[in-house]
């Protein structure tokens, strides 16, 4: 089969295309044709690598895909063959008291498709069975693909994490990201007022496309805690959704007293500096999550599905083009998913 195929950790230049025998589906597992995949800032971080990853060479990134049901592994029975799917990329180890409650991003075993294993920039990706949902006729691959990750993760984040309520104000540091691009529609369709720091005047116009009452530009404001105060009568957001990380100092500030932040990753590096004054003098709660369960997936899916939540899609490429795909978004460059054409 066709794939993106990475030998060693390095840059963009790295990612080969180039064929590599298919998988093959073993006991509870489905063979998948990939129609789509979607990029997440992860790609990028597997690809640079950090001290302890090991990967299977050569490793094929991707996390999220959507396609139809190739094949069907020895015991699987709720699939068939041509069915549309599209994949939930947090894998379990199924057998665990948590998996067994539905409780999968909690495993001790937990792996994420196309971090520790191989992924979707592929023709095929075998997966367990508990990790498909069916697409319906209406819906395409591609925005099936490019929902799965960051919608999982921003409901599993602001609902089941975070307990957003239509009463509270919710801060999105970020305007074009996938998981803030989510995180934005989801607080909106909760009823919750919706503000938003973005870098620039597209991604603010981005933004309040996507249900935000209020944007900050901060090429405009760079003191985007002061504007929130202002804009929310010196109360500050109830909720502050930041996966910057180094930007804490000033979601401490822009927060409520008795306020949450929740994050889900950290962009801007991965070791911060927090000031503990805030976290006590102002009662703050720090509440971190990873990806979420079946439940979350089934649910958040449902809406994208059923339109209630649209997923925001940036450039789509060929599958040979991955490299200048991963270039624009670690660039940043991106005005909602990037996304891989399969096929």
């Amino acid at each position: 089969m066709k794939a993106i195929l990475l030998s060693s950790h390095g840059g963009p230049d790295l990612l080969q295309y180039g064929e590599i025998a298919p998988p093959e589906p073993k006991a509870g597992e489905v063979l998948v044709k990939l129609h789509a995949a979607a990029l997440n800032r992860l790609d990028i971080w597997v690809r640079q690598g950090w001290p302890g990853i090991k990967l299977e060479y050569p490793h094929i990134p991707g996390a999220d895909g959507a396609g139809e049901i190739a094949a069907l592994g020895p015991g699987v029975t709720r699939w068939r063959v041509g069915q549309r799917v599209v994949i939930n990329p947090g894998i379990g180890c199924g057998r665990c008291q948590l998996c067994r409650e539905g409780h999968d991003n909690l495993c001790r075993e937990w792996r994420l498709l196309g971090e520790q294993v191989r992924g979707t920039y592929a023709e095929f990706v075998a997966v367990s069975e508990r990790q498909l949902y069916p697409i319906p006729a209406a819906a395409s691959y591609r925005t099936a693909a490019a929902a799965a990750l960051v919608y999982v993760t921003a409901w599993h984040s602001l609902v089941t994490r975070g307990n957003v309520r239509s009463s509270e104000s919710v801060l999105v540091v970020g305007a074009s990201g996938g998981v803030n691009t989510a995180s934005i529609q989801v607080a909106h369709l909760l009823g919750a007022m919706v503000y938003v720091v973005a870098s620039s005047p597209e991604k603010a116009e981005l933004a309040k496309k996507l249900g935000a009452d209020h944007v900050i530009d901060r090429s405009k404001d760079e003191n985007w805690p002061k504007a929130v105060y202002e804009l929310t009568e010196k109360r500050g957001a109830d909720v502050i959704v930041d996966n910057v990380g180094t930007t804490y100092p000033q979601s401490f500030r822009a927060a409520a007293k008795g306020g949450r932040i929740l994050t889900v990753g950290n962009t801007g590096g991965p070791k911060i500096e927090i000031d503990n004054r805030f976290i006590f003098g102002k009662h703050l709660s720090l509440i971190g999550s990873t990806m979420g369960t079946p439940y979350d997936f089934a649910a958040v899916m449902e809406l994208v599905f059923s339109g209630r939540l649209e997923v925001a899609l940036d450039r789509h490429y060929p599958l040979a083009d991955a490299r200048a795909a991963q270039e624009r978004l670690e660039k940043g460059e991106q005005m909602g998913k990037i996304t891989l054409e399969i096929g």
